[in-house]
């Protein structure tokens, strides 16, 4: 396994006329370009202003705290930079590591540092820089991580060397994709102002640096013309946080802002019938399903794997779609996305609420019962609603209980819930990644676990043959089915609105990823 950016040389030609003319001619046509250029070629200019769709939270300005969502994401690609990350066309590009290679007994993983690379305050990336990096990483998946990896080694400024305690198929996939751990920020300066400075004041390796941040409010980004990379276009990046649907719309059309995140159901329509802005839907690796916090309770209902499928037979996928995504997410009954590394297609969910009724009798709950209260993300209540009003036709009755995201993850993580959690997941990985952070033992969102499932996911995390490791993982997945661990909802397609300002929004250029990246190719339209 490899990977390498550096360009080979291109061969000399020799010649002492040859070679002066085409130096004039070079040198004429540089003259040319300086005459006609615009402005804006000495440097980065103009503004780009999103209207965000949660409240933005300090913990996801420093990569040692993303948990298992790709919210902090939104962030992590303007202000810092990784050893390898997701980018166009590449699952995973080489980044701050120009090169990076693993031995074949999947033991030892080397990365070559890119050399004069610096952060927002002037100092060098260095190996220190990344182990450090790892070191503090506190973020989803962090003890796997540690379990695992038994040093980080830097021989020089430029190398590091990951040694591994066993044979580990899927490092680079939770350390480059799925977790944090990979995004170096700078050792001498977090030693210097702390942890909570560091959060009130980021300083990254990104093509954007830190300028302000107004809690509810709004953070705002400058263009780093330093950043290795290129230089970005837009010099000005503003994130306004407005929650309500309606009003990011309304903004959009005033032109107060430039792009929106999440628009649903009727104001996507009406997006769409609006002249001058773009409505752009991408389907992502973001999964979303009911989880039975007390499936593992014999005295809850929910123990009983009858009422579990029940709920899942009265849930109307298909109207809900067109309803909210405009019939644009997918329902593929996983929790795994179907752009997945391992992915096992199980049989499509159906809507059947005269079974799930039967099934409810014959679990000895044939008038249904209080099922307490229904936890979601405030983001995505109405896809909550919906669900709850399915469940109430069988006579499944449901509180709906939102929180703002960071709070909801939060305590999600924290095993703070009961009753039914709306979850949901967008993180890059694979479906190991993904089991991991929600189906086995020790997971950051695992309630309860099932030895046999622990015992698969166990043997697979070591295998090295790719086809015994796949058929391991689709009987995880076979079993997270056929148990109704989850109920699964759909794979979301992210609805989006542009306005004419912008020429190009970044969305969908990284495959399966909600937002807009890389910043640095972003453009404003002509005036």
């Amino acid at each position: 396994m490899s990977g390498d950016c550096r360009r080979k040389a291109r061969p000399v030609e020799f010649g002492l006329f040859s070679s002066l003319g085409r130096v004039l001619a070079s040198l004429a046509l540089v003259l040319m370009i300086a005459a006609s250029a615009p402005a804006r070629a000495g440097g980065p200019d103009g503004q780009i202003t999103w209207a965000v769709h949660i409240s933005l939270a300090p913990t996801w300005f420093d990569p040692a705290e993303t948990p298992g969502i790709i919210t902090p994401f939104m962030v992590l690609y303007a202000l810092h930079d990784a050893l390898v990350k997701p980018m166009p066309g590449q699952p995973l590009a080489p980044s701050l590591a120009e090169s990076w290679s693993a031995s074949e007994d999947a033991l030892t993983y080397e990365f070559v540092l890119r050399k004069g690379v610096k952060f927002h305050n002037g100092d060098d990336v260095t190996a220190a820089d990344v182990k450090f990096s790892f070191e503090r990483y506190r973020g989803t998946s962090h003890q796997l991580l540690k379990d695992r990896v038994a040093a980080v080694e830097t021989p020089d400024p430029w190398h590091v060397r990951f040694r591994l305690k066993q044979p580990w198929p899927d490092f680079l996939s939770f350390y480059g994709t799925a977790t944090g751990a990979g995004w170096i920020v700078p050792k001498a300066y977090v030693e210097r102002v702390g942890e909570e400075g560091y959060k009130k004041a980021p300083v990254g390796a990104g093509p954007y640096r830190f300028v302000s941040f107004t809690p509810g409010v709004e953070l705002t980004l400058e263009a780093f013309d330093q950043y290795w990379r290129k230089t970005p276009n837009v010099k000005r990046l503003v994130l306004r946080v407005i929650p309500d649907e309606a009003t990011r719309l309304a903004a959009l059309k005033r032109g107060e802002v430039d792009i929106i995140y999440a628009i649903r159901g009727e104001l996507a329509e009406e997006l769409q019938r609006t002249k001058g802005l773009t409505l752009n839907p991408v389907v992502i690796q973001g999964t979303y399903w009911l989880y039975f916090a007390d499936q593992w309770d014999p005295k809850s209902p929910w123990h009983d794997a009858r009422v579990r499928r029940a709920a899942s037979l009265a849930i109307d996928r298909e109207t809900i779609n067109q309803a909210l995504a405009l019939g644009y997410s997918r329902l593929t009954g996983s929790i795994i996305p179907d752009s997945f590394d391992y992915y096992w297609a199980p049989p499509a969910p159906t809507y059947d609420p005269a079974k799930a009724k039967q099934l409810l009798a014959d679990a000895g709950y044939p008038k249904g019962f209080d099922a307490g209260d229904y936890y979601c993300d405030s983001v995505y209540a109405n896809l909550a609603e919906a669900v709850i009003n399915n469940l109430q036709e069988i006579g499944i009755r449901a509180r709906l209980r939102p929180f703002e995201r960071a709070a909801f993850f939060k305590t999600y993580a924290e095993r703070g819930y009961k009753n039914l959690i709306q979850g949901q997941s967008g993180a890059f990985g694979n479906a190991a990644t993904r089991l991991e952070a929600f189906v086995a033992k020790g997971g950051a969102y695992v309630y309860g676990n099932y030895p046999d499932i622990d015992a698969l996911f166990a043997e697979q995390a070591s295998e090295l043959d790719r086809k015994r490791r796949e058929a391991t993982l689709h009987k995880i997945q076979q079993l997270v089915h056929e148990r109704t661990i989850y109920t699964h909802l759909w794979q979301q397609a992210f609805l989006n609105g542009t306005g004419p300002r912008v020429k190009e929004s970044g969305l969908g250029l990284i495959a399966g990823y909600p937002y807009s990246a890389p910043y640095e190719d972003m453009t404003l339209a002509k005036p």
